[in-house]
C-alpha cells in the first residue's frame, strides 16, 4: 500500500493539479511554489571543450555568460540563491551537473550552450596524373567544411522518452512539499500501486509543463532582441533527464556562424543574452507564483 506521506502529497498537492491551471497552484496548498534557487550550468568545460568557432571556444563563452547571468539574477531578484555547476574551466560530468541542482533543491535549472553546425567531408579533385596506360586520371582528397550561414537561438526541454529517469529526483523532492523526512516513510512504496503511478506521472508532467513555459519565455525574449527564433524543442538530453525541477537547455547562438560568434563574445551581446534570460525568469516567476 502507498505510504501516508504519499497519500498526503496526492491530496494536498497533486490532485489539485488535475483541477486547476498552473498559475493558481500557489493558492491550493500550504507551501506555495516559490522560485528561490536557480542553478546555472555553463555547458562543457575542461577536457570537454572541443566545440569552437573561428576564434573562441564554446566552454569559454558559456562560462562568461553564466557568471554574468548569476550576478544579474542576484542584483535584479533580491533574495534569489544562485548556484553554479562550475565557475572556472573545470570538467563536470553531465549527470553531476543536474545532481548539483537536485542536491541544492533548485527550483530552476538552466544550462547554457552555443550551437554549432557539424563539419562535413567531401571529395574534391586535388590534381591529375597519368596512369600506366597514359590516361589522365584525377587524384582526390577529402576536404572538411562547415556550414557557417546557419544562425539563431533555440531552447530545449527533456524528451518524453527520458521521463522515467526523473523518478528518483521526483521522489526526493516530494518530501520538500510537506517538510517531512520522506526516506523514513518510503519503505512501503509500491511502484505497481496505481496511486504511486499517479503521483510520479503528475509530478513529472508538471515539471515538463513548467519547463516548456520557461523555455517559451526565453525564446520570446530572444525574439524581442531580433534574434532568429528556432523555437522550443524537446530532445533526449542527459543533462536534463534526471532533473527534479523545471529544467531547460538554451542554445544561445551558433558559434560556427561568424556574426553570432562575434555577438556572443562581445560585451553588448553577452549583456543582451543575460537580459533576455533574466527577463524570462522574471516572467516565469511572476506567472507561477501568482
Amino acid at each position: 500500500m502507498i505510504t501516508s506521506v504519499l497519500k498526503r502529497i496526492i491530496y494536498l498537492f497533486l490532485i489539485p493539479l488535475l483541477l486547476i491551471p498552473t498559475q493558481s497552484l500557489a493558492n491550493k496548498y500550504k507551501n506555495p511554489y516559490k522560485v528561490k534557487t536557480i542553478v546555472i550550468d555553463a555547458g562543457h568545460g575542461g577536457r570537454d571543450g572541443t566545440t569552437h568557432g573561428a576564434f573562441s571556444k564554446e566552454k569559454d563563452v558559456t562560462l562568461a555568460i553564466a557568471l554574468k547571468l548569476g550576478k544579474a539574477i542576484e542584483r535584479e531578484l533580491p533574495g534569489m540563491k544562485v548556484v553554479y555547476t562550475r565557475t572556472d574551466d573545470s570538467f563536470v560530468e553531465l549527470y553531476e551537473r543536474i545532481g548539483i541542482a537536485n542536491r541544492n533543491k533548485a527550483d530552476i535549472f538552466i544550462s547554457l550552450h552555443c550551437n554549432s553546425m557539424p563539419n562535413t567531408s567531401k571529395r574534391v579533385v586535388a590534381r591529375y596524373v597519368r596512369n600506366k596506360q597514359g590516361k589522365r586520371v584525377p587524384v582526390y582528397r577529402n576536404v572538411r567544411s562547415q556550414n557557417s550561414s546557419v544562425k539563431g537561438a533555440e531552447t530545449f526541454v527533456s524528451g518524453y522518452n527520458r521521463l522515467g529517469e526523473q523518478d528518483v529526483a521526483v521522489r526526493e523532492n516530494a518530501s520538500m512539499l510537506l517538510e517531512e523526512n520522506y526516506e523514513e516513510n518510503y519503505d512501503g512504496f509500491d511502484p505497481k500501486d496505481p496511486e504511486s503511478y499517479i503521483i510520479f506521472s503528475l509530478m513529472k508532467n508538471q515539471y515538463r509543463d513548467l519547463s516548456i513555459k520557461l523555455a517559451s519565455y526565453i525564446q520570446d525574449e530572444y525574439i524581442k532582441s531580433d534574434r532568429v527564433d528556432r523555437g522550443v524543442k524537446e530532445q533526449s538530453l542527459a543533462v536534463l533527464a534526471r532533473a527534479g525541477m523545471p529544467a531547460i537547455l538554451t542554445e544561445m547562438g551558433f558559434i560556427s556562424n561568424p556574426e553570432e560568434e562575434r555577438y556572443m563574445n562581445s560585451a553588448a551581446g553577452q549583456a543582451e543574452i543575460v537580459k533576455n534570460i533574466v527577463n524570462a525568469i522574471k516572467n516565469y516567476k511572476k506567472q507561477v507564483e501568482n
